[in-house]
């Protein structure tokens, strides 16, 4: 009788995939389920049925059990099945577990039949890909996919592979040919969107999980990174609607909770964010997104100590993330430590440009410590508002010495770069540029190596050859750091145009580009579009709140052109507060409380500015 149900489960589970009938059809995973039903009961009837355990281990991985699919593959060997042929399954099930160690003691444990020696392979690639391998991973796929070149999974893991070694375009070409193989792998359409997300920006992306999702709709995966480009777009329904579905097929995810952390971060609900961060259990701990948010949740509920850490953490990451170290220094001030927040910001404001907050941090910080020519002159600097050049490269480490070194490791970014960093500093731009060129030539998939191109290009002068790498790195990368490198190469080059253009790309493809919409901004009151400079101002504003001096300065002068002269007056008032020193300021304030009938007010601010002489 079990038999003759497991058969008849087996028939309806055929008619709902053909679609037969009136039967409502089921998703991929729905579907899986209830295979794996009528598998486990024909085996609780008969378990010695070899092809039946095999199929049930390797439906379970697809449903990514890897404890049961284990012990499927154990049932396999108890049906008669060998070790050679099994091993590979057995080290996939090891895998799933989090396990890679013992997949590769089990992969090692003796042969392999020769038929699964390509399942072996990926199996391998995949586990070196997870421990950061990535010269072994290519190896192993590389092995892999001479075995099984029409595999479309096998196609989804190498795209992951060659995204995590930086090679764009490889990757890209790797998920296009899965797609070709399958257009119903909803793991493909997924990692496609991803692809597309940094390639040409937020909207274009969910076109690609919208199709993850008709393939799959339970693909827990494609609805949180779904749902993270909806958060990014301020569609926060819609972004909900994705967490609570994902919610239902993978309850303890720990992106989940981080998600919803972020969302309530940004509605200022910072105790509620620290509960959802608290609920991953550490198991985001070592992210750098994740630990950005706690150092800001912490910092807004009180716990700069705990801020520090987290801030000091990602510094160990990531050591040029200025927002850590912004973090870390407001952290260390209201903790009471000046001397720490001077140390935490010393790598900020020594650049040319350095902004105006920071420099104004360690102005305070300076002069709490009692030097006061240091705080003096920050403060010069920050009331300005107005950033030197940044430069791209900074000279360090004996010239004979990493040039050798980089001579005979070409391809080599690590010794290429300080290289590279002498050169320049001593004026031999042409052989940095030269340098530049034959790793760029080399990795042409890969957009840090046009953007180190373009670099030392801008550096030495060359900018037409900047715009051309810049934009083949776009053509990778359409984010902030290629497209912001590409405006400000036109511009140099002589084609605002054309800056201005790429300026407003960025904004459309990454609406939540601060950067971009400054800049834009900017653009607007140039040709004196005020209600334009306007809604991009606030939409700054809204974002970083009331704390930079030039965007409330600039939205100032907006609403003053559009004759709101009072919303003029107290923006312009805010930037006062935050930049007392700054000429341009004072005028402006000047000029509009006399326009509102305070001549005193506007007499003392003309007085000052003439005192201060800037």
């Amino acid at each position: 009788m079990t038999r003759v149900r497991a058969w008849i489960g087996m028939l309806l589970f055929a008619a709902l995939l053909a679609g037969c009938g009136e039967a409502r059809p089921v998703s991929p995973r729905a579907a899986l389920e209830q295979r794996k039903a009528a598998l486990q009961e024909m085996l609780a009837d008969d378990p010695h049925q070899l092809a039946e355990q095999v199929e049930l281990a390797r439906l379970l991985m697809k449903l990514g059990d890897g404890v049961s699919a284990e012990a499927a593959v154990q049932g396999a060997l108890n049906a008669g099945g060998t070790e050679p042929a099994l091993r590979p399954l057995a080290a996939k099930a090891a895998a799933l577990q989090g396990d890679g160690d013992r997949a590769f003691r089990i992969l090692d444990a003796g042969p392999i039949a020769p038929a699964m020696i390509g399942e072996a392979a990926w199996v391998a690639g995949n586990v070196h890909l997870d421990n950061g391998d990535l010269g072994d991973a290519r190896d192993a796929f590389d092995r892999a996919v001479q075995d099984l070149p029409r595999n479309s999974d096998l196609w989804v893991d190498v795209a992951r592979f060659r995204d995590a070694n930086a090679d764009a375009l490889g990757a890209r070409d790797a998920v296009d040919y899965a797609i070709e193989l399958d257009k119903t792998n909803s793991a493909a359409l997924a990692f496609k969107a991803n692809l597309v997300r940094t390639q040409r920006g937020l909207n274009a992306s969910l076109e690609w999980y919208d199709k993850a999702l008709a393939a799959d709709p339970d693909n827990a995966g494609a609805l949180i990174d779904r749902a993270a480009t909806l958060g990014d777009l301020g569609r926060y329904r819609d972004m909900l609607a994705s967490l609570r579905h994902a919610a239902t097929l993978a309850p303890g995810e720990p992106r989940l909770y981080y998600l919803q952390a972020v969302l309530a971060a940004r509605a200022g609900n910072y105790q509620l964010a620290r509960s959802l961060l608290q609920r991953t259990r550490g198991r985001l701990d070592e992210e750098p997104g994740f630990m950005l948010l706690s150092a800001i949740v912490e910092l807004e509920l009180g716990g700069e100590a705990v801020a520090a850490t987290w801030a000091d953490r990602l510094l160990g990451e990531q050591p040029h993330n200025l927002t850590a170290r912004r973090i870390l220094a407001l952290s260390e001030w209201a903790g009471g430590d000046p001397d720490g927040a001077l140390e935490a910001l010393s790598p900020i404001v020594a650049r040319g440009d350095a902004d105006s907050w920071s420099l104004t941090m360690a102005a305070r910080a300076a002069a709490e410590l009692g030097q006061g020519e240091a705080s003096t002159a920050f403060l010069t600097r920050a009331a300005a508002l107005a950033p030197g050049e940044a430069v791209p490269f900074a000279s360090g480490g004996n010239y004979g010495l990493v040039a050798a070194q980089a001579d005979a490791r070409p391809l080599d970014p690590s010794v290429v770069i300080p290289a590279m960093e002498s050169e320049m500093a001593t004026g031999n731009a042409a052989r940095a540029l030269a340098r530049a060129a034959r790793l760029r030539d080399a990795n042409r998939g890969v957009a840090d190596a046009h953007i180190l191109h373009g670099d030392a290009a801008l550096a030495a002068g060359e900018y037409a050859q900047a715009v051309q790498s810049f934009r083949a790195a776009r053509d990778l990368d359409a984010g902030e750091r290629t497209t912001l490198r590409l405006a400000n190469a036109l511009f140099r080059a002589g084609d605002p145009a054309g800056s201005g253009a790429a300026i407003l790309a960025l904004r459309d493809s990454q609406p939540s580009s601060i950067a971009a919409d400054r800049l834009a901004g900017h653009l607007a009151m140039d040709i004196e579009h005020w209600d334009d400079a306007i809604a991009h101002f606030e939409r700054v504003r809204r974002r970083i709140g009331n704390r930079d001096a030039v965007v409330l300065r600039e939205l100032a002068r907006a609403y003053a052109a559009k004759g709101e002269r009072a919303r003029a007056t107290a923006t312009i008032a805010r930037a006062y507060r935050l930049q007392p020193l700054n000429g341009a300021i004072m005028d402006l304030y000047a000029d509009l409380l006399a326009q509102g009938g305070d001549a005193q007010g506007a007499a003392d601010l003309r007085e000052k500015r003439a005192q201060i002489g800037r």
